[in-house]
């Protein structure tokens, strides 16, 4: 039995980054050899066990036949006959198909160390493009290794599997499981702007892909068109280091402004209802979670007004905070200005500019919680008129508190 650190952690190592997680494969054992040492086993699909201490994974070094479509389409054959070699040779990428023995010796076949030097994402062989997953990966691993390029033929190969209609067999849970992963790296776009490149963005995210060539309206810069606005103000919600909800708010934000008339443009009315349905149909396809859903079609239905905060009239006000649940989830809430704010900064030259709506708002906010409901409650005879008390005692609070809000219509 001969065990190696293979992956990630050998990867990151000789970039000289932090390892997070280490995996190891071993060699030449069998189940009941990795059982008898302690080791508890996991895996479904194949073998991979937990350290009795550590609970790192082990991995019985395997190979893989493929036998239908789509990611689950294999076979596999994990016995002690499989060698090193062949376990990396069923890798995705070469930086990523490098072992290291206990004694510190590196197996590269596939000179994974020397694409690290050149800063190259390239394919291990062409059993690459028998697991369309490994598009999303590639995507996620350019939007990590912001100095690093995806090779030509591994471009290539991504191409054909689009074309053959091997993407469209991925699981809606593992396009948003990897989607989550990129959306969390240094440079999200990054992510997209593969994806779009060998074609895979149009057949996962066509709601996304559509707005590249959408102008911008003429107040903003129209030498870059919207799909580029949100590729920017999904990179502004990186460099900031939010969170992944308000990260994915701002990649589904102006989904509407793709289905707007030619006529129209480069106008965009009414796109944030567009954009909530839109939203809401690419959230139900992929599978997002509860939190992540919530706050992308609060942003969608919400922003353009927030951008205009201090022009709004008290009552405007009062309703979005209402609608928008800020009373009851201030946090949630705070989470959408903080999407607004990317979208606010990701133009052209506006990376510096003032933005005041999030202090507004959270000013509004503080003067609506500070109203004492239950006061009104009690005073109230008639409880039928407690809803219409409590929204003009709202109201007065925001106007005290912003006297320079325009009144109510």
């Amino acid at each position: 039995m001969q065990i190696f650190t293979v992956g990630g952690a050998v990867r990151d190592e000789l970039l000289g980054l932090p390892v997070q997680d280490r995996d190891y494969v071993v060699v030449g054992a069998t189940p009941e050899m990795m059982l008898a040492k302690g080791f508890r086993q996991v895996g479904k699909d194949f073998p991979v066990f937990l350290h009795p201490k550590t609970q790192a994974e082990y991995a019985l070094a395997r190979t893989e036949r493929k036998t239908g479509q789509g990611y689950k389409g294999f076979a596999f054959d994990a016995t002690p006959a499989v060698t090193l070699a062949e376990d990396l040779a069923r890798r995705d990428l070469t930086i990523n198909a490098i072992a290291r023995a206990e004694d510190g010796t590196l197996t590269d076949p596939g000179h994974g160390i020397a694409d690290l030097a050149a800063r190259v994402l390239r394919h291990v062989g062409p059993a690459f493009v028998e697991d369309p997953v490994r598009i999303l990966r590639v995507a996620r691993f350019a939007a990590r290794f912001t100095d690093f390029s995806v090779a030509p033929e591994t471009l290539v190969l991504m191409r054909e599997m689009v074309d053959n209609g091997e993407v469209d067999h991925l699981v809606a849970e593992r396009v948003w499981q990897e989607l989550a992963k990129g959306l969390m790296e240094a440079q999200p776009s990054r992510m997209f702007t593969v994806l779009r490149d060998c074609g895979a963005l149009a057949r996962l995210l066509p709601e996304l892909d559509r707005l590249f060539g959408v102008p911008q309206r003429a107040e903003y810069h129209p030498e870059i068109d919207t799909g580029v606005h949100v590729m920017m103000v999904v990179d502004q919600s990186a460099q900031r280091g939010y969170s992944l909800p308000v990260r994915f708010a701002a990649l589904l934000h102006d989904l509407g402004k793709g289905t707007t008339p030619a006529a129209e443009l480069p106008r965009h009315i009414a796109h944030e209802h567009r954009s909530v349905q839109l939203v809401g149909d690419v959230c139900a396809r992929i599978k997002v979670p509860v939190e992540c859903r919530d706050l992308a079609l609060l942003v969608a239905r919400f922003h353009g007004d927030i951008h205009r905060g201090p022009e709004l009239r008290v009552n405007t006000v009062v309703k979005l905070l209402e609608n928008a649940d800020a009373l009851r989830r201030p946090q949630r809430f705070e989470q959408l200005l903080k999407a607004c704010t990317c979208d606010f900064h990701g133009r052209l030259g506006w990376e510096e500019k003032p933005y005041p709506s999030p202090a507004f708002f959270m000013q509004a906010l503080a003067a609506v919680r500070g109203v004492d409901a239950a006061m009104i409650v009690r005073a109230c005879t008639d409880a039928a008129q407690i809803p219409l008390r409590l929204y003009e005692a709202r109201i007065a609070a925001v106007r005290r508190a912003l006297p320079a809000l325009k009144e109510s219509e």
